[in-house]
């Protein structure tokens, strides 16, 4: 499928000449946002939960193209979190998200001993915040000991893959508990998400889903959505469990039909105000597109086929309306994400997840085979 006027493939040659033009301007900074004003990125503490999406856009530049820039860019990242590491840090949940896209990305496309050994040290500190009695992985380092969080469906990539490399069981068996947990307890009949479920962290016992970064409990954050969506993908995957793949299908259902005429998401699918007067989600819109092709090409051809034109709608809408082709200074792709709206936080403005998932996708759509998540 393509465009009015690009293919997927000439769409892949913008994407190449931006990344190019984003590897001079962001350098070594670790970005997470950039205001559509001005849209330099910022630069984030090395342990921030974002800091794997900038090197992974340079791996993932790398393996497309072979250009050694991307590699040298990408190359000290694991090494960096590493070192954090040994240092009074703020690593959680997320070290799927770091060292996925660093350490693992690095090891699959050089062999780098020392990166395989890094992403199999993220891999035990991620199994090492599960907890036995509830089946679920810890979220965040508060003592809100007993939450967990749907984006954590997204690092269970993690256990699978050094389950596989380290032919460990043992790792499988924490990624699908927690799946499990995430498909009873996360995601909704009608297939949207809770994003926050608290649990007694001592018997275990489901307590209550919490808004988060949801509009409130009840409500049905889009990129919420996306990850469970996505996540549920990849389990289905490693595992070839039909579970997964059935609840993948029912959030993908839920996202679909709730989306606007443009195809780009607004933040929470379930406002109480005026569903057209809420900010979009730019970012949403990309890691669910990434994830409907991925889904698409796990299921029969007939059913995936509906998935895959959605996902195409959807990053066409996002490459058209959403981006920066026309602001060659932005040091973004795409605009209008949202953060955290209930805390204020990151409206109306660049995610480097969203760029990363972004170019994810067009990458699938151009032939990648080396999936990460």
């Amino acid at each position: 499928m393509s465009s009015d006027r690009f293919t997927d493939a000439e769409v892949w040659e913008k994407i190449v000449e931006k990344l190019e033009e984003m590897n001079k301007k962001i350098g070594n900074k670790s970005p997470h946002v950039a205001l559509s004003e001005g849209g330099v990125y910022d630069d984030e503490r090395i342990d921030w939960w974002t800091s794997g999406f900038w090197p992974g856009l340079l791996w993932l530049g790398y393996d497309m193209t072979k250009n050694e820039i991307f590699k040298q860019s990408a190359w000290d990242w694991d090494i960096k979190m590493e070192q954090r590491m040994l240092e009074k840090n703020s690593f959680d949940h997320d070290v799927g998200f770091q060292f996925l896209s660093t350490a693992v990305f690095k090891y699959k496309l050089t062999g780098d001993m020392d990166a395989r050994r890094r992403g199999l040290a993220a891999a035990n500190f991620l199994a090492g915040r599960f907890n036995i009695q509830g089946h679920f992985i810890r979220a965040w380092n508060s003592n809100m000991h007993g939450w967990s969080i749907v984006d954590s469906a997204m690092n269970l990539s993690l256990l699978c893959w050094a389950a596989e490399e380290l032919e460990d069981p043992r790792f499988m068996h924490i990624a699908r508990l927690h799946a499990d947990t995430l498909v009873e307890h996360f995601i909704r009949a009608d297939g949207s998400v809770n994003h926050i479920v608290s649990f007694d962290p001592a018997t275990g016992e489901a307590i209550e889903a919490i808004g988060g970064q949801g509009e409130a409990a009840d409500s049905a954050w889009s990129r919420g959505a996306a990850w469970a969506l996505y996540g549920m993908a990849n389990m289905y995957r490693f595992t070839k469990d039909e579970k997964y793949g059935q609840a993948a299908q029912r959030v993908a259902h839920f996202f679909m039909s709730h989306l606007p005429s443009d195809k780009v998401p607004h933040w929470d699918f379930r406002t109480r105000g005026n569903p057209e007067l809420e900010p979009r989600d730019s970012s949403a819109g990309a890691i669910a597109a990434s994830g409907l092709l991925e889904l698409a090409a796990l299921i029969p051809e007939h059913i995936g086929r509906r998935y895959e034109a959605v996902a195409m709608q959807m990053l066409y809408s996002l490459y058209h309306h959403y981006s920066t082709w026309n602001k060659p200074q932005h040091q973004a792709i795409l605009l209008q994400g949202t953060g955290h709206k209930p805390a204020g936080q990151n409206i109306n403005v660049s995610l480097i997840y969203g760029d990363y998932f972004f170019v994810e996708a067009f990458a699938k759509r151009n032939g990648w085979k080396n999936r990460i998540y």
